[in-house]
Formats: C-alpha cells, structure tokens, sequence
C-alpha cells in the first residue's frame, strides 16, 4: 500500500466515525435515515443533518483533491490539468467530479486509440482477428 492508499483509508474512516454521530443523533429525533427527501431537506436546516452533510461533504472534497491532482499526473494528463480541476472544485466538487471523469475518460479513450493506431498491423492490441 502506498502512501495515498493510505491517505484514502484514513479519510474514508474519519468520514464514518465524524459524520455518523450526527446522523445518529437526528435519527434520535425522529429522522429517517432511508427517506433521502427528508434528510437532505432537514440537511438545508441548521443542526445534525447540516453538520453531517458538512463534514461529509468536507472530507469528499479534501479526497478529491488529493485523487485528482495525483491522477492527473499518474495517467499522464499533466499536474496542469489537476490544479485546473482543485479550481473548479471551488464552484462545487459535484460539478468538478463529474467532469473530470469526463475529460480523463476522454484522455484515456484518446490514448487507447492512438495505441492501436500505432500497434503493429499482426500485433494482439491491433484488432486484427488471428487464427
């Protein structure tokens, strides 16, 4: 395991234990943790669900970050690209997020097409059907 393996598990597991007690304690009050109407309209209240989406939210984004600006470089898109993206995020990680899935799946599709492009005409990565 590496070292944003690692980063990832910790934040994932800061995510459970800071975010459930306050789901918790607005199930106490009489939330309903399975009507997503409910929450995320009591979520526009101040209180337990506010907090809950707040921290979840918090946590997601500082994983973004980290996610975007090292995947950025690992599948060759560029740090550039991922700075771009950390700056996006600041209008809203869940405009940012679905986008960068979009260009990165975009980039990678590129890439496959200019393997097989470039793949040798008798080569198993060139679609040609051997027998």
């Amino acid at each position: 395991m590496n070292v944003r393996h690692a980063f990832y598990l910790v934040a994932g597991t800061a995510a459970l234990i800071l975010t459930w007690p306050f789901a918790f304690d607005w199930m106490g009050d009489g939330g309903n943790i399975l009507n997503p109407v409910e929450f995320f309209g009591d979520g526009i209240e101040p209180g337990g669900t506010a907090a809950f989406l707040s921290v979840d939210m918090l946590i997601a984004w500082v994983v973004f970050i980290v996610w975007v600006l090292t995947d950025t470089v690992r599948i060759g898109m560029g740090r550039k690209w991922g700075v771009v993206f950390v700056l996006l995020s600041y209008i809203g990680v869940s405009m940012a997020f679905p986008f960068y899935l979009v260009v990165r799946e975009r980039f990678l599709a590129q890439g496959d097409i200019n393997r097989r492009e470039t793949a040798a005409p008798d080569s198993p990565t060139s679609g040609a059907v051997q027998s």
